[in-house]
């Protein structure tokens, strides 16, 4: 997957494209998620299932505050799986710090996630989503470490993490 370098020519291209109809053109290099998505709940019924926080994040796409998951620190060998559905999607091992104050990773568990270009004004970047449920997780850029040079950043109200057991 390629990431867009936040460059002026990145960005007056983007906002050409999203003004002359091109956004579709963009979202073809995107991960092709699955429609409908494998688990599919009513708005009440993922309300239910979710803390207000969680809901927030997995179902609206808001962002929490930096620094705001205990999951920032979580070390232990495991897994981190996605608060919505259960689904796995990273790997402990995966994880890094990359002093931004959310939970990052340099790859995710194979087929486990989609990413979709994210065409919040004022921004280029990669939203990255549970396949499971569609679930809003965090983004993706193209500053990470070897050997993807990726850093998943995400939202630790959208994980759970489960150690693996010794």
């Amino acid at each position: 997957m390629k990431i867009m370098k936040r460059t002026k020519r990145t960005f007056f291209g983007a906002v050409t494209a999203t003004f002359t109809g091109g956004s579709i053109a963009l979202r073809g290099a995107d991960t092709a998620l699955a429609d409908p998505y494998e688990m599919n709940l009513s708005d009440a019924g993922w309300r239910r299932r979710l803390s207000t926080e969680q809901y927030r994040v997995l179902r609206r796409g808001a962002t929490e505050p930096p620094n705001a998951s205990p999951l920032i620190n979580e070390r232990r060998n495991g897994s981190f799986f996605c608060a919505g559905c259960g689904s796995p999607l990273f790997a402990s091992s995966a994880k890094f710090d990359s002093g931004t104050g959310w939970p990052s990773f340099s790859m995710p568990i194979d087929g486990a996630v989609a990413t979709r270009a994210d065409a919040t004004p004022g921004s280029l970047r990669h939203e990255v989503l549970c396949r499971r449920c569609g679930g809003h997780l965090g983004h993706v850029f193209d500053d990470g470490p070897n050997p993807t040079g990726l850093r998943y950043c995400l939202n630790g109200a959208a994980l759970l993490f489960r150690q693996t057991e010794s």
